[in-house]
């Protein structure tokens, strides 16, 4: 009887030490990029100073409070070809300047501050600087820092009807 001895090729030649060093590889390639990726990109949907932005919460409810009081209400129409805004606001009050706030939901840099300036009767115009696309929320002030009242609305754009923007405090009922 024979004994072959059976050749074993070295380990360079085999199977599953090129498996293990390639499972290796691989996670440590998806680590370096999922790394660098959360390190890159901000995720603006974060708010760093949540506890100041509760207590500001009496302040916003009293600005649609205020608005309902006076009886203001806005039809927004944006012509999505040429960028204008005509805006037409019924109530007590007409300040001379109004500011729009067009928030995008997810990417804070997409948001937009217009201001409408005020032509005859209640009617204010302003131009949008590029063709708005997707949901926005609108917020509508009579001035930029501390303002007595807001209205509001959310509209997918670009939209051929008026987009009616009421205090938040009347969406509710």
């Amino acid at each position: 009887m024979t004994v072959e001895s059976k050749r074993i090729p070295p380990w360079y030649k085999q199977f599953w030490p090129w498996f293990l060093l390639g499972l290796l590889l691989s996670s440590i390639a998806v680590s370096t990029t999922y790394l660098v990726l959360s390190i890159t990109t901000f995720d603006g949907m974060v708010e760093d100073n949540y506890y100041k932005r509760g207590l500001a919460i009496n302040e916003v409810i009293e600005q649609d409070e205020h608005a309902a009081r006076l009886g203001l209400r806005a039809d927004l129409r944006i012509d999505d070809l040429t960028g204008d805004m005509t805006l037409d606001l019924s109530g007590e009050q007409r300040p001379e300047r109004l500011y729009l706030a067009l928030i995008f939901p997810t990417q804070g840099d997409r948001d937009l501050d217009l201001v409408l300036e005020h032509v005859r009767d209640g009617r204010y115009v302003g131009q949008v600087p590029r063709q708005l696309q997707h949901r926005w929320y609108m917020q509508l002030r009579p001035t930029q820092q501390a303002p007595a009242w807001r209205l509001t609305a959310e509209a997918r754009l670009p939209t051929r009807e008026a987009i009616a923007l009421t205090p938040a405090t009347q969406k509710d009922n």
